[in-house]
């Protein structure tokens, strides 16, 4: 089994003419001080964080938000503490091992086990496309009234052009995804500034939690399945694992160090947009009445005469970046995903266009698409647990990850997460069918 992926943008150029790389042997050596010294690492916890600012976000915690008010906060804080955990041991796991997680499951489990695993990724990544592509659709037409159809057809090539950059090597691709990141995170200090949310209720939802029925719970878990994305976790170990190679136990250690204070920090703009999305909604929409906003259209609508154009604009422009951006991501996602499991790709066109298909049907037959948005977010969630379950199982074997073995914390935290995510799938399921 081949333990490169065809589209890794790092291939590109000989790692020891590269100069990101050298930069970041630099700061390893501690010739790079302050910022410039993780500067070499930023990009792919990055590109990994979009998957959790997605639109299916949008949908979720506008639901969550205009309907329960503040009191489902602290569902977003444990979903972004449980991503920025698991996101972490994927990072290291590509550090340690040279390989991704699916490359991983290909040598250890056996042929049936890894074909299972393979359909159930396609199914969150098909889940997660369509979410990506309705964000965007949405976004287009509400901003540049462009008719759903040709804004679905505008999307799929724009991401497409978008994916050809890594010809030029990782970075341009990095820069990208990490310059829409920080646009969406604009865009909600933004809003926060215009909605003048109540902060002490933000401050006490965050972290006092509340489930009240079984519309409020499967909306958990729709948060849960929007903000730990099964792509991110599998895409992330490919991102690390022959970027900076580590030449002795040293070196992977520091370079685990840069990589998890990048993920703090491309998390932390992930989980303040995610809140900030919610307190929005709760703010604009649950205070003033508007409790059954659960829809995009509705709550740029509901915006313009609550807030004025210039909010529901920045919402839009938020939206459309978020739908680009992560549907790239996808793509590379899902191109590592079917490389790493089965042993083949097929070409980013033909991805790019496959996956279109379900959003374009969805659009020509007129589906709700933001009630698409939070199914597809609940079926994410369902999925999650192989992924995480892998993940767990490879990072705590010495034998992989050397140096970089879990600390017996870790595997009992991201352990206690996996229980965490079952639990709440096997309850809602119970509820959806029995209750």
């Amino acid at each position: 089994m081949p333990s490169d992926v065809k589209t890794h943008p790092s291939k590109v150029y000989n790692q020891d003419k590269n100069k990101t790389v050298k930069e970041a042997r630099a700061a390893i050596a501690g010739k790079r001080k302050g910022i410039r010294a993780i500067l070499p690492f930023i990009g792919p916890a990055f590109i990994a964080s979009i998957a959790y600012i997605d639109p299916g976000n949008f949908a979720t915690n506008i639901q969550a938000g205009s309907r329960f008010g503040y009191k489902m906060l602290w569902v977003v804080v444990i979903a972004n503490l449980i991503a920025m955990l698991l996101q972490n041991m994927s990072a290291k796991l590509g550090i340690a091992s040279g390989k991704n997680l699916p490359e991983l499951c290909w040598d250890h489990f056996p042929k049936w086990l890894n074909i299972i695993m393979w359909i159930f990724a396609e199914i969150a990544a098909m889940a997660t496309d369509v979410a990506e592509f309705l964000g965007a659709t949405i976004g287009l037409n509400l901003l540049f009234g462009i008719p759903m159809l040709y804004a679905t057809l505008l999307t799929g090539v724009a991401t497409y052009l978008f994916l050809t950059l890594d010809k030029f090597g990782f970075r341009p691709l990095e820069k990208l995804i990490a310059g829409f990141s920080l646009l969406i995170g604009l865009c909600y200090i933004v809003e926060t500034f215009l909605s003048k949310p109540n902060f002490s209720l933000i401050a006490y939802h965050s972290v006092v939690p509340w489930l009240g029925n079984r519309d409020s719970l499967m909306l958990a878990v729709g948060v849960i399945g929007a903000t730990v994305m099964p792509h991110a976790i599998y895409l992330h170990s490919n991102l690390t694992k022959d970027r900076i190679i580590p030449r002795n136990d040293k070196e992977a250690d520091k370079i685990n160090e840069f990589s998890t204070a990048e993920i703090i920090l491309a998390m932390a703009i992930a989980g303040f947009v995610n809140l900030s999305m919610m307190y929005m909604a709760a703010s604009i929409f649950n205070t003033t009445g508007h409790v059954q906003v659960g829809d995009i259209t509705t709550a740029y609508q509901t915006l313009t005469p609550l807030l004025g154009s210039a909010a529901a604009s920045v919402f839009l422009v938020s939206l459309l970046a978020s739908g680009i951006s992560s549907s790239v991501v996808g793509t590379m996602a899902g191109q590592v995903i079917m490389q790493g499991f089965v042993g083949f790709s097929i070409p980013l066109w033909l991805r790019r266009v496959i996956t279109m298909v379900p959003t374009v049907i969805i659009v020509a037959l007129g589906i709700n698409p933001t009630q698409t948005l939070v199914i597809s977010q609940v079926i994410l969630s369902i999925v999650l647990p192989c992924p995480v379950i892998a993940l767990i199982y490879f990072t705590r074997r010495q034998a992989i990850m050397g140096v970089l073995t879990n600390k017996k914390i870790t595997t009992v935290l991201s352990t206690l997460c996996a229980l965490i995510i079952i639990g709440l799938n096997i309850f809602l399921i119970w509820q959806t069918f029995f209750g």
